[in-house]
């Protein structure tokens, strides 16, 4: 059926039932209205600073993580080696299999790109980072298993300052449709409260994150 034969017959049905005609474009462009984002929809950051708001937020969280900065990915491998001395751990880490982390020198550390259920420590690689609530986005596929979300005590998370946007919108806008199967945002170490108002770190996933904030 033409386009043509369509509005004739719809109009022809809104004339016996005693309707006005509608016009279309009144009617696209009401939609339009309603769909459009309001501005306080995304409130300011609270800092001008992209990278300092997401700093922030991350150290803010009341289960937070620790925060570092590095002047280049080349840096990433003697900064988790600063964490695992701090923590107590040996440097024995479950290595998410993206190219920017193998590619690093990691001699000295005992490395494997699978992860157990009781895993103490895995360097993963953010795909986005949230300014607004200091958090991370992955998404699953062969460079990034979803485990190393969830698996580890401690994560290491290693993200870049050119994928740090705004807010959650800017990270879907920029997205697009092309969604992976699994897409896990994390804010924060893992922890509830749930059991007599007792924080307990770890319920959930890591009990302890620490991000490796690279400039890029």
């Amino acid at each position: 059926m033409s386009e043509a034969a369509r509005t004739g017959i719809l109009a022809s049905i809104s004339a016996a039932l005693g309707r006005k005609a509608v016009d279309p474009d009144r009617v696209r462009a009401e939609a339009s209205a309603l769909l459009a984002e309001s501005p306080a929809s995304r409130p300011a950051l609270a800092d001008p600073s992209l990278i300092e708001q997401f700093v922030a937020r991350l150290v803010e969280l009341k289960v937070g993580a620790s925060v570092k900065r590095a002047a280049g990915f080349a840096a990433v491998p003697a900064l988790v080696s600063e964490i695992c001395a701090a923590e107590g751990l040996a440097k024995s880490i479950a290595l998410q299999p993206a190219p920017d982390l193998l590619d690093l020198d990691w001699s000295g550390f005992e490395t494997r790109q699978t992860i157990a259920p009781d895993e103490a420590v895995a360097i993963g690689l953010a795909l986005w980072g949230i300014a607004e609530t200091g958090s991370l986005v992955f998404h699953s596929g062969p460079e990034s298993p979803t485990l190393f979300c969830f698996m580890p005590m401690h994560h290491i998370v290693v993200i870049a300052t050119d994928r740090i946007v705004p807010h959650l919108e800017d990270y879907a806008a920029r997205a697009g449709s092309e969604l992976p199967r699994n897409v896990n945002i994390v804010t924060g170490a893992s922890g509830t409260t749930d059991i007599e108002g007792i924080m307990v770190k770890g319920a959930h996933g890591p009990g302890y994150l620490h991000v490796i904030v690279v400039d890029r």
